[in-house]
């Protein structure tokens, strides 16, 4: 059986990615979306959420690349001078596993994002963590330990089949995939003990920010059986801090695109979000 998740990340990091999430599921093939609770435009993504019961969202984790939920005083090892999160994660990795009071500031700003999320009233679909930060396993620990106690229900592990990308255009894989595979086995394997559905497919990571029409029409034509996650970042156009050369509004079109649903329909796939499908 093929069962779909079709998610939207960094919802509420702007009103140009609202708006496309919210495109992208009225009109398109979108399932789900992962909230920023600290993003620009996180209340505006909460109040098109609350009008689209339909959308299961999730909580995009932001430890890299963006604001912390905590005030910079609570944790001063984990932000820069302007109060951001550091941008080396090598660096910032290395001192969330070695330092015992990094950590403790790390725990609070996770559960920090947690609660914040439990605050919006929406239903907590799925968790994972802006720039797969979450491969980390002091993270992924501490995603499990605090999960647990918001009812987590999925989780993202970025394992792409790279037979079936070539099966769609020629493609050889990055020296990255065989750097992390083996840390993405270890984090499904231990996600699922926890009671938390790990996809057995993730789709995005080749294709970030181009996932164009067609490369979703492919992968919607060779999906594996099993549960699968496409990953995608719609919107209407580049904004403040968005992506370099990300194709935005291509990838709202890929979504919206008429030829998806009869894919869908034709390949037999069941789309929906990580609480509909149960932990197999």
């Amino acid at each position: 059986m093929k069962r779909l998740i079709v998610t939207a990340d960094d919802f509420g990091a702007s009103s140009e990615v609202n708006e496309g999430v919210e495109r992208a599921h009225r009109d398109g093939i979108l399932s789900a979306a992962s909230l920023m609770v600290s993003g620009e435009a996180a209340a505006d993504a909460v109040a098109r959420a609350r009008a689209l019961p339909s959308l299961r969202v999730g909580l995009h984790l932001v430890l890299v690349e963006g604001r912390p939920v905590l005030p910079p005083q609570v944790v001063p090892d984990l932000v820069d001078g302007r109060g951001f999160f550091r941008t080396d994660m090598a660096r910032a990795g290395a001192a969330m596993f070695f330092l015992p009071h990094v950590r403790r500031q790390l725990a609070a700003e996770i559960e920090a994002q947690f609660a914040a999320f439990a605050a919006t009233g929406l239903g907590l679909d799925h968790v994972n963590a802006h720039k797969h930060f979450h491969l980390h396993p002091t993270i992924a620990a501490l995603i499990v330990k605090t999960g647990a106690a918001h009812r987590v229900r999925g989780a993202r592990v970025p394992l792409e089949p790279q037979a079936v990308l070539a099966r769609i255009e020629p493609h050889r894989p990055s020296g990255v995939v065989a750097l992390t595979t083996p840390f993405a086995r270890a984090l499904r394997g231990r996600f699922r003990r926890a009671g938390i559905a790990a996809p057995d497919s993730v789709f995005g990571l080749a294709w970030s920010g181009a996932m164009t029409p067609d490369r979703l029409a492919g992968l919607l034509r060779h999906l594996p059986d099993g549960l699968s996650e496409i990953y995608m970042h719609p919107a209407t156009g580049p904004y403040p801090g968005s992506a370099p050369g990300y194709r935005y509004a291509e990838e709202l079109a890929a979504l919206t695109d008429p030829r998806m649903p009869g894919l869908i329909s034709q390949e037999h796939i069941r789309v929906g979000g990580f609480g509909d499908f149960p932990v197999q």
